[in-house]
C-alpha cells in the first residue's frame, strides 16, 4: 500500500512516498534521491520493492527543492535540515517500529550519512556513495561516512566518483560492472542491502 504525501520543513515543503509492508513493520527505511534526480531511480525503486516485501516500511524523501521543480540541489546545510525534519517527523509517527535506517543514493547518501548519529539511526545504507568528484580523488568525503553507525555502502567499481574504503563499521561492496547510477542490476544492488539488514534483525 502506497501512500504520498507532503510534509513541511523550515526550507519548505518535502515530499514522502510511504510503502507499508503486510505485518508489522520490521524497521523504519527513509532513503534520499540524488542531486539531480529524483526517488524513482533504479536502484531505489528496487530497493523499496524488496525491502516492503521482506517487512520494512519505506519512505522515499523528496527535498523541497525539487518539490518546488528546482534541479540544482540546495546548500549541504539546507538538505540536512530538511531531511532532519522530515525523518524526525516520521519517527514521531510509528514509535512502535523497532528501528530506524536512513539512507539514499549519491547526495542523499552523504546526507543520510551526516546526520545519522544526531538523528539516532541504528544504521545507513549508502547506495553510490560520491567519494570524491569525478578526477579530483584529493577532494574526499570519506570523512562524511559515520562513525559508531553500522553502514552498508554498495558502489559500482566503474564509478568516476569513486569507492570508499572500508573502515570499521562501515561494509563496502563493490558491483562489478556497475557505474555511479547503478542500472546495470537494481534488484541485485536491492538483494545486497536486504541481506545485511535481515542479518542484522531489520528486515524478514
Amino acid at each position: 500500500m502506497a501512500q504520498q504525501q507532503e510534509i513541511d520543513t523550515p526550507r519548505g515543503p518535502a515530499r514522502v512516498d510511504l510503502d507499508v509492508p503486510s505485518g508489522p513493520p520490521t524497521s523504519l527505511l527513509v532513503l534520499g534521491h540524488g542531486a539531480g534526480g529524483g526517488v524513482d531511480a533504479p536502484d531505489l525503486v528496487a530497493l523499496r520493492d524488496a525491502a516492503v516485501t521482506a517487512g520494512v516500511l519505506v519512505a522515499r524523501l523528496t527535498q523541497p527543492y525539487r518539490v518546488a521543480g528546482r534541479r540544482a540541489p540546495a546548500p549541504a546545510g539546507q538538505l540536512d535540515e530538511a531531511w532532519s525534519g522530515v525523518v524526525t517527523e516520521l519517527r514521531g509517527r510509528y514509535p512502535a517500529v523497532p528501528a530506524l535506517i536512513v539512507g539514499g543514493r549519491s547526495s542523499g547518501a552523504r546526507v543520510a550519512c551526516r546526520t545519522a548519529a544526531e538523528l539516532g539511526a541504528d544504521a545507513v545504507v549508502a547506495l553510490a556513495f560520491p567519494l570524491h568528484p569525478p578526477g579530483r580523488p584529493e577532494r574526499s568525503r570519506a570523512g562524511e561516512l559515520p562513525v559508531g553507525v553500522p553502514t552498508l555502502v554498495v558502489n559500482g567499481d566503474r564509478d568516476p566518483f569513486g569507492v570508499p574504503p572500508g573502515a570499521p563499521g562501515v561494509r563496502v561492496e563493490v558491483r562489478a560492472g556497475e557505474r555511479h547510477d547503478l542500472r546495470r542490476d537494481p534488484a541485485g544492488v536491492a538483494n545486497v542491502v536486504v541481506e545485511w539488514l535481515r542479518v542484522h534483525g531489520w528486515a524478514r
